[in-house]
């Protein structure tokens, strides 16, 4: 007999249905993110995360941790208000000559801790630059954000001894506030992405840094009142402006400093000129303008960056 349960033949056997493949025509790019700025802001978890590494990577191991952030600053200012206010005797010129000075401070704490943490961030995390696939913009960001972090306490410390001289905010103050903070942010970062990525192919790109923000604190009124500068120079005085960090120390001071004397009107029109606003105006643009510039450097260098780091 047949047996009516073998298989027949194997040609009987219907075969499965081959799927179609699918061919994908697109050239080879590297494992690396090569978005840019764009990138970073389209990775914000692990922006994020960068943020609080730095953060708890400077205060590991210290017992006071966040509060050297409010010692730093607070040193600085009695030393120069010592140095200037007392021993030249500027404070006898400008009123609240604290207030003046520290807004100063302020700013150029914000900004030279930006440029030369974001001058080493590369270096500094070459580990992560070699083995992740993420934009590598993203170090000098995160030095900016957490330069930024560090601000805020600074900014509870003025606005508490200003409500206590009796300083009402302003809605001129609090855009001149934002723009100041605004013209530091898009500066450093501009400058820190030109010289992180140099800093990969010359270790002393980072003394240079270094050295440079030695110059800032001379050249923006924050240890002289501007009215200095326009009485020396006269029409001249006019080319300081053109210094972004300069209009970012005025912005603070007109935001803050001018609020706080007897007579803010009179300490307006006479310390704080009256183009600010153009001039600020115009040192965002120029910033906006380094910015794009140092990300095409960047963009430029940053192929060759983890051969360099090896």
């Amino acid at each position: 007999m047949t047996d009516l349960t073998a298989p027949g033949p194997a040609a009987d056997v219907p075969e499965p249905p081959r799927r179609a493949q699918r061919v994908v025509d697109a050239p080879l790019v590297a494992p690396s993110a090569t978005t840019g700025l764009l990138g970073v802001f389209q990775n914000r978890y692990l922006l994020q995360l960068l943020v609080r590494r730095e953060i708890s990577a400077r205060y590991q191991g210290s017992a006071l941790g966040l509060i050297w952030s409010y010692i730093n600053p607070l040193t600085q200012f009695l030393i120069y208000y010592v140095v200037m206010g007392v021993l030249f005797g500027l404070h006898k010129d400008v009123p609240n000559f604290a207030i003046h000075m520290f807004c100063g401070i302020i700013i150029v704490h914000f900004f030279n801790e930006t440029f030369n943490a974001g001058t080493r961030s590369i270096v500094r995390n070459k580990a992560l630059v070699k083995k992740m696939a993420l934009p590598r913009e993203m170090f000098p960001v995160a030095s900016m954000l957490v330069s930024g972090y560090h601000v805020l306490p600074q900014l509870v410390i003025m606005v508490i001894v200003c409500l206590v001289l009796g300083w009402t905010p302003t809605v001129m103050g609090m855009v001149s506030l934002v723009m100041a903070l605004l013209i530091i942010a898009t500066l450093g970062t501009a400058l820190a992405l030109m010289f992180s990525a140099a800093n990969v192919f010359f270790r002393d790109v980072s003394n240079v840094a270094s050295i440079l923000t030695n110059f800032v604190r001379f050249g923006v009124p924050m240890i002289y009142p501007y009215t200095l500068v326009h009485d020396r120079f006269g029409r001249f005085a006019a080319y300081y402006l053109y210094n972004p960090i300069a209009d970012a120390v005025l912005l603070f001071q007109r935001a803050f400093w001018v609020g706080t004397t007897d007579d803010p009107a009179y300490v307006e029109a006479k310390h704080i000129p009256g183009t600010l606003t153009w001039y600020a105006l115009l040192a965002i643009v120029v910033s906006l303008v380094f910015l794009g510039i140092g990300q095409l450097i960047f963009s430029r260098l940053q192929d060759r960056i983890p051969e360099r780091l090896s």
